[in-house]
């Protein structure tokens, strides 16, 4: 076998690791983030509500990485659960504001023990975490430029 055979295995294709982590860390968010009521997308939308209490859709999209096709359906469906209000912006009727409801907000209070789960899942220590995800958003990075 070659060495451009070698490049063409599945095992040796960081892209599909990258894939299957990603694919077993949401499925281990899952029943974590059922008692939420939350997806794992709209646990990422809400940490960062969480953070900000207010934001428009562009820069929660920039955020998370999620486009407005993917943004909009969900939101509604966190707005019907009562975790966001979607209003438009006073300055600028075309832009969607994104706020933190009470019922949102208090939701914050569930979730605590979440990230101390996974953490606990990985069976990684906090050093190893940490420089995965810098490596992960070095590659991001890399990827976008």
């Amino acid at each position: 076998m070659s060495e451009q055979d070698e490049y063409l295995k599945l095992d040796n294709q960081v892209c599909f690791a990258l894939y299957s982590a990603s694919n077993a860390m949401s499925r281990a968010y899952q029943p974590l983030l059922k008692a939420l009521d939350l997806t794992y997308l709209q646990y990422i939308v809400m940490m960062v509500l969480w953070e900000h209490k207010e934001i428009n859709v562009k820069t929660l999209g920039q955020k998370t990485h999620l486009d407005s096709g993917t943004l909009t359906p969900m939101l509604k469906r966190m707005e019907a659960k009562g975790y966001v209000l979607r209003t438009r912006s006073a300055e600028d009727e075309r832009v969607r504001v994104i706020t933190l409801t009470d019922e949102g907000m208090a939701l914050k209070e569930q979730a605590q023990h979440v990230p101390m789960d996974m953490f606990c899942l990985s069976k990684m220590s906090e050093g190893e975490l940490i420089h995965l995800k810098a490596q992960c958003e070095q590659l991001l990075d890399n990827l976008k430029s």
